[in-house]
């Protein structure tokens, strides 16, 4: 092992030791083979000098460790989009059936059993979903609520997984998000589609969903509390700014809390009748905004952290259109990474101006 001066680094050279910023986030960890982007991000963050193997060392074993990773990944892709295909076919089926349910349920008792049983075919492929890039391939805007309910729904059951709650809770979080929205069953259309913004009167309607959903689901069997108090909550904030009831912080059930995040994201990141669909990007940094007393703190900061633990090298496009690499993510500032573009190193947190737009998949 060897202390070399980062100015007399070469590519291929192992890093036997981590490497951190001077903010203590970890910028480059022990055991990486140091690529030249590497090196340009040690010289951009003034590192001095970092510990670092022989590059025989470094090498040894890599043709055949690069020769089974080729013929791996060969035969990856194929098997992968076959996986997402069947993931998007339970997706649209899990959509129809939401759909149906909301247009049914004034007339007769909700088929819980028969969401339940799609739920648990959409959830098998849970795996192929990215909260992230995932697009429904098929959605007219005015069945943007259904859609809402099913991404409410998997983000919720993720979620669920990531705060560490019980795995008994997962599945009735996802009925929660599911069903966060029923009470829209008994909206006016007129409103509910309105393509321009609602009046204080119309705005006022609209918020009666909450408690309308609370009814519909009062009687419906195999959910719990919890999920008829996610469709009750779900717009209350920590703060005691929010309707229904204005509850306050632990008033405030943890399923409603965690549907909450999970149904403002997509709200904001899903095309609506009066406005584009926005960058998950710029979303996320008002979700964090929002954490100061309106969404719950704790949830917010889990949901950020698991969005944005990039792989150096993803590949993103900024608003400008231009197409990077992510080459650091800071942990305080997720969302605004180091990306590399043409050769350039941008940094987000200085160039406020600019943001990623989207993943490149």
């Amino acid at each position: 092992m060897t202390t070399v001066p980062v100015s007399e680094l070469k590519a291929g050279l192992k890093l036997q030791s981590d490497v951190f910023t001077e903010m203590g986030s970890l910028l480059l960890p022990k055991g990486r083979i140091l690529l030249p982007r590497d090196l340009e991000i040690l010289q951009a963050f003034l590192i001095q000098q970092v510990e670092v193997g022989m590059e025989d060392d470094a090498t040894s074993g890599g043709d055949h460790a690069t020769v089974r990773s080729g013929a791996a990944e060969s035969q990856a892709p194929l098997d992968e989009r076959d996986e997402f295909t069947q993931f998007q076919d339970e997706y649209d089926k899990m959509v129809m059936l939401v759909k149906s349910a909301f247009q049914s349920v004034l007339v007769s008792s909700l088929s819980i059993f028969e969401l339940r049983s799609q739920l648990e075919s959409l959830l098998a492929h849970i795996q192929r979903y990215n909260v992230m890039t995932f697009i429904p391939r098929s959605m007219i805007e005015v069945d943007y609520i259904f859609h809402n309910a099913v991404l409410t729904s998997l983000t919720s059951y993720s979620i669920a997984q990531w705060i560490g709650l019980p795995q008994k809770d997962w599945m009735q979080v996802a009925f929660a998000g599911l069903l966060h929205d029923i009470g829209n069953a008994k909206m006016d259309p007129v409103i509910l589609y309105k393509p321009s913004a609602l009046t204080g009167e119309e705005q006022e309607e609209i918020r009666r969903h909450t408690s309308l959903g609370y009814q519909l689901l009062k009687n419906v069997k195999a959910i719990n509390e919890g999920v008829r108090l996610a469709a009750l909550q779900h717009h209350e904030k920590v703060d005691g700014t929010g309707y229904p009831l204005r509850l306050k912080g632990e008033q405030i059930h943890i399923y409603a809390k965690i549907v909450g995040v999970a149904d403002v994201f997509h709200a904001m990141t899903l095309e609506k009748t009066y406005r584009p669909a926005q960058s998950p990007y710029l979303v996320l940094e008002q979700i964090k905004s929002e954490s100061f007393g309106k969404l719950d703190p704790s949830v917010v900061q889990v949901f950020i952290h698991k969005l944005t633990q990039f792989n150096n090298g993803t590949k993103v496009r900024l608003n400008d259109n231009r197409i990077g690499e992510i080459i650091f993510a800071d942990r305080d500032h997720p969302t605004r990474p180091l990306v590399q573009v043409n050769g350039e190193i941008v940094n987000l947190m200085l160039h406020r101006e600019l943001y990623i737009e989207c993943i490149e998949t």
